[in-house]
């Protein structure tokens, strides 16, 4: 089977067109599919479109959708929307991770006055909620690869140095918490300490590749000036034995990584 992998879209739908066209995505009649590594939404201004795409991809068959750490906060944001919205709402982490701007671009609703009971019915009422995230899985594994968010669950230690990750034997078994705490994780950061699954490649978004680069290469700059002819490179999966990081910080940089694999 031929998968094409993105992840982090964001809501930037021309950004992932863009980037699935280069790929050859539209034009390829063998049988494939599109793998997104979790968060799908927010932060951009294209909610809808995305929505409708991956809705039309979802009746074909023809997507994997792995759970991102957005998928989870949308779904937190839902279950505790009368203290969110009830409060200062733009000094919330919802506000500031997107959430929100996508609760009001799928909604129509005004988040400021409109009444939160409202909002949560007409958002639990959208193909995101509906359709989207019940076809979400924690991963999807074929013979050679792991798709994941963040990166498959293992144990952070956190020490006077940062965190520090450890393996766990038996990671296919945990339950949803470790799953939780795993979108979360810079995979970059767990791989180079060990946290690895022999024989497979993962395949991770969640944290800008970028840093991979800049600091465990100490090739490239985490966030290089536009100005810079060469700056795009910084943004190019960050990759090394056993992992292929592809989160390329759309919003910032205006890349969507699409990796093409055989599997």
């Amino acid at each position: 089977m031929r998968y094409y992998v993105v992840a982090d879209v964001h809501s930037f739908y021309s950004e992932l067109q863009k980037a699935l066209t280069e790929k050859g995505y539209f034009d390829d009649k063998e049988p494939h599919k599109l793998i997104v590594c979790g968060d799908l939404f927010d932060r951009g201004d294209e909610s809808v479109e995305v929505q409708r795409f991956i809705t039309e991809l979802i009746e074909k068959d023809e997507v994997i959708l792995i759970r991102g750490n957005h998928e989870d906060l949308i779904l937190e944001l839902m279950e505790n929307a009368e203290y969110y919205f009830g409060r200062e709402i733009v000094y919330s982490h919802h506000w500031s991770n997107g959430t929100v701007k996508t609760v009001a671009d799928l909604t129509g609703m005004d988040v400021f006055s409109d009444d939160y009971k409202d909002i949560v019915a007409k958002m639990n009422d959208t193909p995101y909620i509906k359709e989207i995230i019940p076809k979400t899985i924690d991963y999807f594994e074929t013979e050679h690869y792991i798709f994941v968010h963040g990166w498959i669950p293992c144990l952070g230690v956190k020490n006077y140095w940062g965190e520090n990750y450890l393996p766990i034997e038996k990671w296919r078994e945990v339950g949803e918490e470790k799953w939780r705490e795993a979108r979360w994780t810079n995979g970059m950061l767990a791989h180079s300490q060990g946290v690895k699954e022999e024989g497979k490649t993962i395949v991770c978004g969640h944290f800008h590749c970028s840093w991979g680069w800049s600091h465990l290469r100490q090739t490239r700059k985490e966030f290089p000036q536009k100005s810079r002819i060469d700056w795009q490179k910084s943004f190019e999966p960050y990759m090394d034995d056993g992992i292929i990081a592809i989160d390329g910080c759309t919003a910032y940089s205006g890349i969507v990584n699409c990796l093409v694999i055989e599997d």
